[in-house]
């Protein structure tokens, strides 16, 4: 099996998987229901699940310990889309080929989506921790992923990215903001994956440091793509930066010196994950994310 078709599948099991945890559309106040259900479902790569299974694979974890945490995280990066998408922050009417949730429901409903979906997530991790065979490890993993996605993470991150308004911005600057608001959650991903797979301390600090790579390469090639791509082919508005006046790797470094940066932090995520070599699937993934076209 091709590599393409192997992970249009895994991607529809995985999506099958975190459906389990939407809410039902009933009840008076269905329309919360229905705004959270069509942010997750309008689709996305699932690089975060996808992420924390394959490395749990590469432990030889129990795969059912995952999947309500994989639920959770993609809440999270839904929600953060969805407030990012806002008139306050970027102002995107489109994602990912289809109306953004507050131009589909209505500002004070995007608002209240990207809520609902926050605590949806507690609410799965925290169901996931009671019915887990390993209670103190499935806490563990709460608390990355809590951490990761709160103010030391992704919200402490995009703080800082608000914050930028010019292109004048310094590289060390634009890491600290992408190495919170992209990479932390890549690396609550992959670290949940190995945590609930009963990896050790250091293995679990070693795929840190590797996810922390795949995420800024994937942050940097984003970049590329918003200058190099067009708004059909990634399903969501190209040169938004530059719209709204950010800085980014290709305004500070250009082009040819980003692709060069995306190849090295490639080659050491690779060197990392292949210390532990036994997830084919997870190597190529890794790979194909980082160098996308799309």
């Amino acid at each position: 099996m091709d590599f393409i078709t192997e992970l249009s599948e895994r991607t529809e099991y995985i999506n099958n998987e975190i459906y389990k945890y939407l809410p039902n559309q009933e009840g008076r106040q269905k329309t919360i229901f229905e705004a959270i259900n069509y942010s997750v479902k309008i689709g996305g790569k699932r690089l975060r699940p996808m992420l924390m299974l394959e490395t749990c694979r590469m432990f030889n974890g129990e795969e059912n310990e995952v999947y309500p945490f994989m639920a959770a995280l993609e809440m999270i990066h839904t929600y953060s889309l969805v407030h990012d998408d806002l008139p306050a922050m970027d102002n995107d009417d489109y994602r990912r080929g289809n109306l953004t949730t507050h131009k589909k429901f209505g500002h004070a409903m995007g608002v209240l989506c990207g809520d609902g979906l926050l605590n949806l997530a507690y609410e799965t991790m925290a169901k996931a921790i009671l019915e887990s065979g390993n209670i103190q490890v499935a806490a563990k993993a709460f608390e990355v992923i809590s951490k990761k996605a709160g103010v030391y993470g992704m919200v402490g991150g995009q703080v800082v990215d608000i914050e930028m308004t010019s292109h004048k911005e310094d590289i060390d600057t634009l890491n600290f903001i992408n190495e919170l608001k992209t990479g932390a959650l890549v690396e609550a991903a992959m670290m949940c994956g190995a945590i609930l797979a009963n990896a050790s301390d250091e293995q679990v600090e070693n795929i840190e440091r590797a996810a922390s790579k795949i995420g800024l390469a994937f942050q940097i090639q984003d970049d590329i793509l918003d200058v190099t791509s067009t708004s059909k082919e990634l399903g969501k508005p190209v040169l938004s930066d530059e719209k709204n006046n950010k800085a980014t790797y290709v305004t500070i470094l250009g082009i040819e010196k980003c692709k060069e940066k995306v190849k090295e932090l490639s080659d050491e995520a690779a060197q990392i994950l292949g210390e532990y070599n036994t997830n084919e699937f997870l190597h190529e993934l890794v790979m194909f994310l980082i160098n996308r076209k799309q």
